[in-house]
């Protein structure tokens, strides 16, 4: 996928700066430079993590190295781009996600982290999620599982904790948090399951576990499991109804009025 997605990339490019003559030498250094998407990636994300003291060779060749070493990092990028692009109403091309979205940056940044995290290298891992939170306002910490077609939708505020898995394909707006309930060790974090639309200013608290295609409202509370394919809204949250579609991320409806068997 990435090689078809590359491509696409490229003409898109080819296009902006013909459009917007201005671009062209932020288009060229950060797409037209470059002969596949793991090459731009590094670069983009590169300059935007290095500091005075990560200079951005350095941080460039952690990605490089961690692309190489793990190729199935490049492909969930590619997904999580294509996941953009269908489920963002205000874009309508590719090249966009890759150049301004602080979302999709912000967990490609985080697969770097938790490449380096699982390879034992945890200070350095501890340091890039630091960046991570620094320049995206996205904190994520290193050991977190995340899938492929993710969305973080504006992502401003979002935190995910140590012991967090997310599946495939699953969209979470800003605001949210995926935390504990104190200060207990092990496994605290919650588990969120395919399909997921996780909305704005939900807080998921504790070891529990977020049923396949389940969605959360807005602004709530959650506390304790939530079935597969269940609405779930409030403080603390309760069951409401059932999403009208199978997979909630995909769709990006946050209105609860529009679910089945709606409790409200």
């Amino acid at each position: 996928m990435s090689d078809e997605l590359w491509q696409q990339l490229t003409s898109e490019a080819q296009q902006v700066i013909q459009q917007e003559p201005l671009l062209a030498s932020y288009v060229y250094a950060c797409v037209l430079n470059h002969n596949s998407l793991a090459s731009a990636l590094s670069f983009i994300l590169a300059n935007k993590l290095s500091d005075d003291v990560m200079p951005v060779v350095t941080v460039r060749e952690l990605f490089d190295d961690a692309f190489a070493s793990s190729p199935e990092i490049i492909e969930h990028a590619a997904c999580d781009i294509k996941a953009v692009y269908e489920r963002d109403a205000a874009i309508c091309s590719y090249l966009p996600v890759i150049l301004y979205l602080k979302g999709f940056q912000s967990i490609q940044v985080h697969r770097l982290a938790h490449f380096l995290w699982i390879n034992d290298r945890k200070q350095l891992a501890l340091f890039i999620q630091s960046r991570n939170s620094e320049v995206f306002n996205v904190d994520i910490h290193p050991a977190c599982v995340i899938g492929r077609g993710i969305m973080l939708d504006h992502a401003t505020g979002i935190v995910i904790g140590e012991t967090s898995v997310i599946e495939d394909n699953v969209s979470i707006l800003q605001q949210v948090t995926l935390g504990g309930t104190g200060n207990e060790q092990g496994d605290r974090h919650p588990k969120i399951r395919s399909g997921v639309l996780i909305s704005t200013g939900a807080k998921v608290l504790g070891n529990i576990e977020i049923g396949e295609g389940a969605k959360i409202g807005a602004g709530s509370v959650v506390l304790s499991d939530v079935e597969a394919h269940t609405t779930v809204v409030g403080v603390p949250a309760r069951s409401v109804g059932k999403p009208i579609s199978e997979a909630p991320a995909e769709t990006m409806n946050q209105n609860i009025f529009d679910d089945e068997y709606s409790s409200l």
